[in-house]
């Protein structure tokens, strides 16, 4: 009798904890939709956001986030919009990458995914394939592209780094669209704009990691106005 209510109570903390993770991956997901969302209206070249929590605005307000930034410093010219998700991997954004595609219609597609590969190991071959998938289908879609690299913690050891590193480079190069080697460049080796973990950029860093991506972004962004 005792094990039968041990196991009981066993399979009802097993349902509490996929119940919790079923709702907290929902609401994950609905605040991203709602993100995305918040800045569909404006007129002039639309700005889509495929990222990860580097790009979600990771533990502070949304409007400190480089990419609500972006959406100031564009004004009225351009929508933005953030279809990040914390924690995201390529082959999640890639799954989703269709249907998001024919919702916002984009002028323009900032692909910044990768950093959550590196840290669950996928393998380089599977990442390389779903970066160039996406390329893909922005294109078909009619937009142009803009990828940008995440450099992997120095525990991932120099030479994996720089492996992961060059995937992006290849692809790149490769399929020929504007390229930032390192999102977090002049921000990750700075401690003062890091938070506490050692892997998601503070408020202060989202200046820099907007300055980082707007010299190849402002050329896509003016072409997609101008229609050249």
């Amino acid at each position: 009798m005792a094990e039968s209510v041990g196991a009981a109570e066993s399979d009802a903390m097993l349902s509490r904890l996929l119940m919790a993770m079923v709702i907290t991956v929902s609401l994950l997901l609905a605040s991203a939709a709602a993100s995305a969302a918040a800045d569909s209206t404006n007129a002039g070249p639309r700005v889509l956001v495929l990222g990860d929590s580097l790009s979600a605005a990771y533990n502070m307000p949304t409007e400190a986030g480089w990419v609500a930034l972006l959406r100031e410093r564009l004004g009225e010219h351009a929508s933005v919009i953030n279809a990040a998700i914390s924690g995201d991997t390529t082959a999640g954004a890639r799954a989703r990458l269709g249907q998001t595609l024919d919702t916002h219609k984009p002028d323009v597609v900032i692909i910044a995914l990768g950093g959550n590969d590196g840290l669950r190991g996928i393998a380089l071959a599977t990442f390389r394939d779903n970066l160039d998938a996406m390329i893909t289908a922005a294109r078909q879609a009619g937009a142009d592209v803009l990828l940008a690299g995440v450099r992997l913690p120095a525990n991932y050891g120099s030479a994996f780094i720089e492996r992961f590193l060059g995937v992006y480079k290849e692809v790149a190069n490769t399929r020929d669209v504007a390229f930032v080697p390192r999102l977090l460049d002049g921000v990750a080796t700075n401690p003062t704009l890091m938070q506490d973990d050692g892997i998601h950029p503070n408020a202060q860093a989202q200046p820099v990691i907007l300055n980082n991506l707007w010299p190849a972004l402002e050329p896509l962004v003016h072409s997609a106005q101008t229609g050249q």
